[in-house]
């Protein structure tokens, strides 16, 4: 009598007791680096022994250090929001914009002695009296 084809419990806990036998990558690959000068690392997923999700972790430069700082790009990698790594171009990139922003928050900051107060409504948002509510028509 022929067995039927299909999954046998029996040849499924033996294959994943061989698998378990078999050496695995406990070193990862690095991947990249930052202007912080943290260091990230990857093992990439392999099913074929169960491992589903790929393991993704960072050195920082001071390991006592608790106050980690680490480029968004990066940390949306690590959480296994983004495939592939940030390149060093985008990183560079998005660092140059951060800096102007917080050249503009400093300059804004330093003129807001000089501008007119904010006057309160019923309304969350403030308004000013001299910019344009609507298009056009002066309040």
């Amino acid at each position: 009598m022929a067995q039927p084809q299909g999954r046998s419990i029996l040849a499924m806990i033996i294959r994943n007791f061989l698998n378990s036998l078999k050496p695995r990558q406990f070193r990862g690959t690095l991947i990249g680096s930052d202007y912080f000068g943290n260091k990230y690392y990857e093992i990439p997923s392999n099913p074929s022994v169960g491992k589903r999700r790929a393991n993704r972790w960072f050195d920082p430069p001071q390991k006592e250090d608790f106050m980690q700082e680490m480029p968004a790009e990066w940390e949306a990698w690590l959480r296994g929001r983004r495939k592939e790594p940030p390149t060093e171009e985008e990183v560079m990139k998005n660092l140059a914009i951060m800096q102007m922003k917080k050249k503009n928050a400093i300059e804004v900051d330093a003129k807001a002695g000089k501008m007119t107060p904010m006057t309160k409504g019923i309304e969350t948002f403030p308004r000013r009296h001299d910019y344009e509510t609507v298009p056009g028509k002066r309040n």
